[in-house]
């Protein structure tokens, strides 16, 4: 069990929170009367009350709500639980959504201490079952079902797309192959044929929201715009070439110009990142290749299947 410490809002996003003592949570939405409730994947955000206590042990003169988050629990360490966990207290039913985020800009708190521990120990949640909540209640932890289906998330780039020029069609064309066959797609985002922001949303994809899989959509050409390739083997930590290659071959039968594709395939830790081409056939087709074999990889990178030799 844990037990909330502490419960925090703003009525502006990127300012410091205010404590209250009970707060309304309210279902796909977050708490009533905080700026960061909304339509998204980090309508609540939490801490540990013992990650707060060993950073004001350190000199830090912090008060809740400092770090801009809105819980404080004892009794838990968030960043070693998995994303998909289940914070149950009363009628409230939370589910983390991801871990840590990316610090766009400095707080006041690094400034003075050279340190903040929102951005590595905070994680996020929705909020699945609404009720009210106060201080002193006890938060119960409910594991993620480790036969889930597999979270994935599909990423267009395109410079045209993202600017709202061109509509994007492939996106969701993978979006409904992958929900026929039962994957859950947790995120879909349209980006600019930029590296640099390519990797950083690759990155937190991976290991913030913890995607099983990642598909991207474009960028995969001779142009001189096209990296999508560089960035994704920029992130890996390992590289699965396999996929890539499998999808230039089958899709040489459709037409020659498969083998200018670039795209690549590789792995980041427990995620599987797999480049497409940019046109929704193109697209269909690549799917048409790997996506008998997809489920069986992703068992073996996750640890649900075991190796199988012939």
């Amino acid at each position: 069990m844990g037990t909330i410490k502490a419960i925090c809002i703003s009525d502006k996003r990127g300012i410091q929170k205010t404590e209250i003592k009970e707060a309304v949570l309210v279902p796909d939405f977050g708490i009533e009367g905080d700026a960061h409730g909304g339509k998204w994947h980090r309508q609540v955000s939490l801490l540990s009350y013992e990650k707060v206590e060993e950073f004001k042990a350190k000199g830090a003169d912090i008060v809740p709500g400092a770090f801009g988050e809105n819980l404080v629990v004892e009794g838990y360490d968030f960043r070693t639980l998995p994303v998909g966990s289940r914070f149950i207290c009363g009628d409230v039913v939370l589910e983390m959504t991801q871990i840590g985020k990316e610090c766009h800009t400095h707080c006041q708190i690094y400034h003075k201490m050279g340190d903040c521990i929102m951005p590595r120990e905070g994680v996020f949640a929705e909020v699945i079952k609404g009720g009210t909540i106060a201080v002193g209640d006890e938060m119960r932890l409910e594991l993620p079902d480790p036969k889930r289906p597999y979270r994935a998330a599909v990423v267009t780039l395109s410079d045209k797309g993202a600017k709202g020029e061109r509509e994007d069609k492939s996106g969701p064309a993978l979006k409904e192959i992958l929900e026929q066959a039962g994957y859950h797609v947790i995120e879909t985002l349209i980006l600019p044929d930029e590296q640099k922001r390519i990797e950083i949303e690759l990155i937190r994809l991976s290991d913030g929201r913890a995607a099983d899989l990642i598909l991207t959509t474009g960028g995969t050409g001779f142009s001189m715009r096209d990296c999508t390739p560089e960035a994704t083997l920029a992130v890996a930590t390992r590289n699965a070439p396999g996929i890539a290659e499998a999808i230039r071959n089958y899709s040489m039968q459709y037409t020659k110009r498969a083998m200018l594709s670039r795209g690549a395939s590789v792995i980041r830790n427990q995620t599987l990142i797999v480049n497409l081409p940019g046109s929704p056939k193109a697209v269909k087709e690549s799917m048409e290749c790997i996506m008998d074999q997809l489920s069986h990889g992703l068992g073996i990178l996750t640890g649900r299947e075991a190796e199988c030799a012939r």
